[in-house]
């Protein structure tokens, strides 16, 4: 299958260690940047109480929603640690800086 991509930014947008919230015609997204420049998205919603994981703490390459400190994977959108859940994982293209998600995981994540 063809990817289409939909370009959201630049890298520049987010800051190291932080995030950024996308909205889709499908939902939020979250959108993060590690401290060495990884980007990766997710869906916006933790699989516990559904806190927003775009207001959470990156570390490497994971982070923890502020709601309840339940830590989550970017790589795997997983739960990890003792915690079970998982949250859907959005193929990224970073471009020289500028940032791409793909459509059809999108239309897919919705149509679920």
């Amino acid at each position: 299958m063809t990817m289409n991509w939909i370009a959201i930014g630049d890298i520049n947008d987010i800051p190291l260690r932080g995030a950024r919230c996308v909205r889709t015609p499908t939902g939020k997204i979250a959108v993060f940047r590690t401290a060495h420049d990884e980007v990766f998205a997710i869906e916006d919603h933790c699989p516990h109480k559904g806190g927003p994981l775009s207001q959470g703490i990156v570390h490497g390459t994971a982070v923890t929603c502020p709601l309840h400190n339940w830590v989550i994977s970017l790589e795997t959108g997983k739960a990890l640690g003792a915690d079970e859940g998982e949250v859907r994982t959005i193929p990224i293209r970073n471009d020289n800086g500028a940032l791409f998600v793909a459509l059809e995981s999108l239309a897919l994540a919705a149509a679920e």
